[in-house]
């Protein structure tokens, strides 16, 4: 094969064993893990926000800022459910790029796939321990879930992956929700298929094992927009997309019908300060159909402490060195405009 064959890495037993959840955390993944089931069955009535960075690119920061949450989530908390985005590994449209701290512990250095497994499980029991949150992160790569699967509360499948059959499986045998992105080209039958198919029992390889999923009945839509073969991007998060939303569910016989906005990728335009815009349009539109209410569960949102972006190296706190986020201070106004007219 043209590769080298670098290292042999631990499987996920042998570093859930190294680092293991406390009595506590398991406690906090249960409540949390029923709370966003709730929501989800529509048994409580809540916004779920997934929330945070583009990518963790640095412990410190990411750790800060979802300290900052804590207040505001007890403020909002019977509005608004928060989940904050750990999203440690990246997809790059041309493979080139940073790919998230799973490969790089530290984005100024050379990639380090031990160190980076050992970093983000670390970084995820940190928020756990210190904030009582369980947090979301995005399944690139569906053989590594399992270094993380006793810490997630919720999945997100990206626009690239969601046509991809191994994902697919994969996200049948989670026991969290799994939002499954629409593709880039925008075919939202695409993405049924793929809810679908994550709602269904398989019998498939996984970690070379033959296993059997039972189903995910919590697999559910993100709109995310979507690009055309010119590069130019439109958004489906209006009252019309919602509404051919909830056709194409009643369309399959489907449990949980959901839907979580992505308020910025191409729904934006990649104009990141239209996600506050974006998400109270989307909430207006809930107000004037029940059925819209029903099936929108809340918003994704990539927020970081500092507005933009920056460049590898540049090495300002807390600012994205992936997409753009909006600041600390739009990010705590729009959580309370939210939780006001939801």
């Amino acid at each position: 094969m043209n590769m080298d064959f670098v290292c042999k890495l631990p499987i996920p037993k042998d570093i859930k064993e190294q680092y293991p959840l406390t009595k506590q955390a398991i406690e906090i993944k249960e409540k949390r893990d029923k709370e966003i089931r709730d929501i989800f069955e529509g048994k409580e009535r809540k916004l779920i926000l997934v929330i945070g960075p583009c990518s963790a690119d640095n412990e410190d920061s990411v750790m800060e800022y979802i300290s900052r949450l804590v207040p505001v989530q007890e403020k909002v908390k019977d509005k608004i459910l928060i989940v904050p985005r750990i999203y440690t590994n990246k997809p790059r449209t041309t493979g080139d790029g940073y790919k998230g701290m799973l490969h790089q512990p530290d984005p100024n250095a050379a990639a380090d796939l031990i160190k980076g497994i050992v970093a983000i499980r670390k970084l995820h029991m940190r928020a756990i321990n210190e904030t009582g949150f369980l947090c979301a992160d995005e399944m690139l790569y569906p053989d590594n879930y399992r270094y993380l699967s006793d810490l997630l509360g919720y999945v997100a499948v990206g626009a690239r992956s969601t046509e991809n059959q191994e994902h697919r499986l994969t996200a049948s045998g989670i026991d969290v929700p799994v939002g499954m992105k629409n593709p880039t080209g925008g075919d939202l039958g695409v993405m049924m298929n793929s809810i679908t198919a994550g709602q269904h029992s398989h019998d498939f390889i996984y970690r070379g094992w033959e296993v059997k999923s039972h189903g995910n009945d919590l697999t559910h839509a993100i709109l995310r927009g979507y690009v055309d073969e010119l590069g130019v991007s439109y958004p489906n998060y209006h009252y019309e997309d919602l509404l051919k939303l909830c056709h194409l569910y009643a369309e399959r016989d489907l449990k949980n019908p959901a839907v979580i906005v992505d308020t910025n990728h191409a729904n934006s335009g990649k104009k990141y300060l239209e996600q506050p815009r974006i998400a109270k349009e989307v909430l207006h539109s809930c107000r004037h159909n029940s059925d819209i209410d029903k099936i929108v569960k809340g918003f994704m949102i990539e927020s970081y402490i500092e507005d933009g972006t920056q460049k590898i190296g540049e090495g300002i706190y807390g600012k994205s060195i992936t997409d753009p986020c909006i600041g600390w201070e739009k990010t705590e106004r729009l959580i309370y405009d939210l939780a006001e007219v939801y």
